[in-house]
Parts: structure tokens; sequence; C-alpha cells
């Protein structure tokens, strides 16, 4: 495990992301997975953002690939882990702010046991409520946060090469503050909010001649190897078993 990530693991304040810290920063064959992924379309020198960073781990994919990373991550416990892992890292931006269609402030929907799927999105919340797998989930309190949108943040830092959005059903949210197609992103899915997917997709669509690939829950693997339409994509997802959770569609422009 990294050692600042070993350090905050035995902090009793981050309690609640102990198992993150243990998961994202302990695992060498996962990592290797995503450096595999990631290298290969991110080039030493280019610029990724990462949407959601949670505590930080594609920001150390990314970093490992050579790019400079501008992260996004409003959750004030997350963004200290984030800060104090790569305050060192010069090539690494924290901006402590949600993403979505336009500036501003929103309410977070925190979920104090499980960090990792506190959501801007109500509907998350509602979606998840009964649902398969997600049993004794619980968003038991709110903060208000900032919000910029991907154009602002394009306007200060630069076109990234690549961009991870991973919010926890608030995606087409944030991709509505898009006005200008890039050349590779990533979204998360869910199968319990497979409309948010597809409004993602139809957003893309109208950017650009995206293509779509996409690798199931932390697998870092392409399930086709070959690049999908929209609706090819489309009808992909509404075909899973709810079993297979969550995933992240990747979209490259062009192909």
């Amino acid at each position: 495990m990294n050692v600042i990530a070993s350090a905050l693991r035995a902090d009793p304040a981050l309690q609640s992301l102990h198992r993150s810290l243990d998961v994202y920063y302990g695992d060498p064959a996962r990592d290797a997975a995503m450096d595999k992924l990631y290298c290969g379309f991110l080039q030493p020198g280019d610029l990724a953002f990462d949407i959601g960073s949670h505590v930080g781990d594609r920001i150390g994919s990314f970093r490992r690939c050579g790019a400079r990373v501008l992260a996004l991550e409003p959750q004030p416990d997350c963004a200290r882990v984030v800060r104090a892992i790569y305050a060192a890292d010069k090539d690494v931006r924290l901006v402590e702010a949600a993403c979505g269609p336009m500036p501003g402030k929103l309410k977070l929907h925190i979920n104090s046991a499980n960090p990792t799927v506190t959501t801007a999105s109500r509907e998350f919340v509602k979606a998840a409520d009964g649902a398969g797998g997600w049993e004794g989930q619980v968003w038991d309190r709110e903060i208000e946060v900032p919000v910029t949108t991907l154009d602002t943040l394009i306007a200060e830092h630069g076109r990234p090469a690549f961009i991870k959005i991973d919010v926890e059903g608030f995606e087409a949210d944030v991709l509505a503050g898009l006005s200008r197609p890039v050349a590779m992103l990533s979204f998360e899915f869910t199968t319990i909010q497979r409309d948010v997917a597809e409004l993602c997709l139809e957003t893309l669509a109208r950017l650009g001649p995206y293509r779509f690939d996409v690798a199931l829950g932390e697998s870092q693997t392409f399930t086709f190897g070959r690049w999908l339409s929209a609706a090819d994509m489309a009808a992909h997802i509404a075909s899973l078993p709810h079993a297979a959770n969550s995933g992240d569609i990747y979209a490259s422009l062009g192909r």
C-alpha cells in the first residue's frame, strides 16, 4: 500500500474511508490492469480530468502513464485524502467541487458509512432503495458544495485527452456541461439506472461521432475490444443482468 495511504488508513477520523484505502491502494494486480488500460490512450504530458476522484486511485494510474491530472472531489474527507497522497506532485491539481450542468451549488447526499456511493442525484438514492445488491445503503445527511462545469474546467485548465466521470448517477448532468467533444472519456453506469447511461450515450452522440466499449465492474478490461455505435451500446446495457451492477462505458471520438 502507498505509504501515505497506509498512514491515512490508521487515522480514526477517516474510518469510513478505510475500506476504500485498502481496496484502491492495496492491489498491485488491479493497478497493473488500470495502467494497461489507461496508458493505451494517455501519453506522457497529456492532461486527464478525474471527475469524482474519491480517494484518487485513478489519479495514480494517470500519473504512472505520465499524464497531468486535474481532479475534482467535493467530499471533504476524500479531498483530504487526495490532497495528502498527491501533495508533493506538481502535476496533480485538486478542485474541491462537484461537476454539473451549470456553475453554482448543489446538495450532496452523503452515505456516511460508504462514501463511495455519495451522490448529487436524488434519483440515484431512490433507485437504490430496495434494489438487490444495494441493501443497507443509507444516505444520512446532506452538505452543500460548489459546482463547476466541464466547459469551465476546459477554459481554465485546457482541453484534456481523457475525462473519467464517476459520480453515482449524476453522469448525464456532468455531460450536460460539455458543449464540445473531447478525444476520449469514460462514464460510470449502474444497472439500477440504465436510463442515465442511455441519456449519456444520446448526449455524446449529439456532440460528435463517438464510438463505445465497456468494462464491467472493476475489471479494467474492455468487453468487446472494438468500438460500437451508441445504439448498439445502449442495447447491450439494456441486456445486462441486474447482477452486473456497474461498469464504465468508454467513448472514443471518430474511431
